[in-house]
């Protein structure tokens, strides 16, 4: 089937992979724009999953402070490379989590550092698996590997602490 250049433009315009996956991605689809972009995020994750072994020595630290001051976040966003981390959908993404933290109050990372004896629900404590507060459909975690698939590097919240007053 041939493809019209215009689906494939608006296709990789929501969903920033390449011309030759967009491509690929409608001709599979038959056209059908849901279809592939549910094609383009399995394979964006497919390839982030590749990755998840590889060093995340750069990024960036976010804060977050809460109107009025009386809650704050700081997170630590980590990926490969420098050109990553200075992009606006990276420090969009560290802006958001921090806002996650001040608001969800997570206290671990991922599910494998929940300490023994720690019997509350782990998608209460654990960032990656909180409902993300933009798209509850979705998990910080999903939201991560989502951007780590579109952008072809490992991405990962190294560390986070939340402060409020009184607590």
């Amino acid at each position: 089937m041939a493809v019209d250049v215009k689906l494939v433009r608006d296709l990789r315009d929501q969903t920033g992979a390449g011309i030759m996956d967009c491509k690929e991605a409608l001709e599979k689809s038959d056209g059908d724009m849901e279809k592939a972009i549910q094609a383009l995020r399995e394979k964006g994750v497919a390839s982030a999953t590749k990755r998840v072994g590889k060093d995340t020595n750069e990024g960036v630290i976010e804060t977050y402070l809460h109107t009025g001051g009386r809650v704050g976040a700081m997170v630590e966003l980590g990926c490969e490379t420098d050109f990553v981390a200075r992009t606006e959908e990276f420090r969009k993404l560290a802006h958001d989590i921090c806002m996650q933290v001040a608001a969800m109050g997570p206290v671990y990372v991922e599910a494998d550092e929940i300490e023994e004896g720690d019997d509350r629900p782990p998608a209460q404590i654990v960032l990656m698996l909180q409902p993300y507060i933009k798209n509850n459909s979705s998990s910080v975690g999903e939201m991560v590997r989502e951007l780590a698939g579109k952008v072809g590097e490992n991405i990962k919240v190294v560390r986070f602490t939340r402060l409020a007053v009184g607590e």
